[in-house]
């Protein structure tokens, strides 16, 4: 089977014995080391550790202080910690339909989507591509509205040269399968001094020094054992992604003028970090999108649906008056045709020639 991720982390070992025979295993030196990498790659001031992405995202929210039926904007076309992060910090969320050509939201959708209540633009920045920040920029500052953006799967890429996580306030996630991983763990990334400032008081339970509390806070601090994983894949991100991108590069070639198969695009003025390889399997195809994955499956190649819905189309959400649902007939199509390829930078050439030909031979 070739896989559809690997996880490498080798490199960490010293870091990891390093942080063991010091005993700081908690929140340490090694956090800042890793926080300060990290804003050096999203090219911002400040960079914010946390337990997980999702945190990020709930986090960033609750540091706004909404107010119930205040509302975030976001992609239908994502997964489901999004929308959890939003509810959880008691946000409501409204939803505008996608670009199949790069899957995340439709500016010209947000626009149609922001009302009287509308406090945050959330984009999604799906697969590792940046939505489209110059017109979703000025459509915020043209609201009074603030940022917030899923950067989750986006660690270095770019838009117009700005990297992923600097237009607003950004939230990655360090899970496993992330281009940088720490296992389980998140970064919020600003600008804003007094936002960052705000963000380290609340991961820490409120308090800005023992016992000295500030705020109603929470745990959601990462470990210098998380930060000591992550350090040596920050340091070689440019050469992770390159990676990812030739192999990119090779699947598209391969794959391009099969009857069916849409590959995927990377837009003028953005750079594609390649943590998803996703095509459509089209109404043109000769199998559908599921029976493609079965058949792919059957004959060793791994793959992945990312995601079977809207994120909204589940019985949980149907009836909670904070999920704002609306017609997303290109989100709704998309989910249906979607498949991800591997595309991790372990891949062989001889694995991408195989990727390459078990599909022609189911599709052709």
């Amino acid at each position: 089977m070739i896989p559809i991720t690997v996880v490498d982390v080798g490199d960490a070992e010293p870091l990891v014995l390093e942080v063991l025979r010091s005993g700081v295993i908690a929140q340490g030196p090694m956090v800042k080391r890793f926080e300060d990498l990290f804003a050096q790659v999203a090219g911002v001031e400040h960079a914010v550790a946390v337990n997980n992405g999702t945190t990020a995202l709930v986090a960033s929210v609750q540091a706004l202080d909404l107010q119930p039926g205040d509302e975030v904007v976001t992609s239908p076309f994502t997964f489901v910690a999004t929308l959890n992060a939003i509810l959880e910090a008691g946000a409501t969320a409204r939803f505008a339909d996608i670009d199949a050509e790069d899957f995340n939201v439709d500016p010209a959708a947000v626009a149609a989507a922001v009302g009287p209540r509308t406090k945050v633009l959330m984009p999604v920045h799906l697969y590792g591509q940046t939505a489209d920040m110059g017109k979703l920029v000025p459509l915020a500052e043209e609201h009074g509205l603030t940022i917030i953006e899923d950067s989750a799967q986006a660690v270095g890429a770019t838009f117009d040269g700005r990297p992923a996580g600097s237009f607003g306030i950004g939230c990655f996630s360090l899970y496993a399968t992330k281009n940088v991983t720490t296992a389980e763990g998140g970064v919020i990334t600003t600008s804003d001094a007094a936002l960052a400032d705000k963000l380290r008081v609340m991961r820490n339970q409120g308090m800005r020094a023992r016992y000295q509390y500030e705020m109603a806070g929470h745990n959601y601090r990462l470990t210098d054992l998380h930060a000591a994983v992550g350090i040596p894949q920050l340091e070689k991100l440019a050469d992770i992604n390159a990676k990812r991108s030739a192999n990119a590069t090779a699947l598209s070639a391969g794959l391009a003028d099969i009857p069916g198969l849409r590959v995927p695009s990377v837009l003028p003025g953005r750079t594609h970090v390649w943590h998803q390889y996703t095509v459509l399997v089209t109404e043109d195809a000769k199998v559908d999108r599921d029976e493609f994955a079965a058949k792919l499956t059957e004959k060793g190649i791994g793959n992945g649906t990312y995601y079977p819905k809207v994120v909204f189309d589940y019985d949980c959400y149907r009836d909670n008056p904070n999920v704002i649902t609306s017609d997303v007939p290109v989100a709704t199509r998309v989910a249906q045709q979607a498949l991800s390829l591997p595309v991790h930078p372990k891949l062989t050439a001889e694995q991408i020639d195989t990727i390459v030909a078990t599909v022609r031979e189911v599709l052709a």
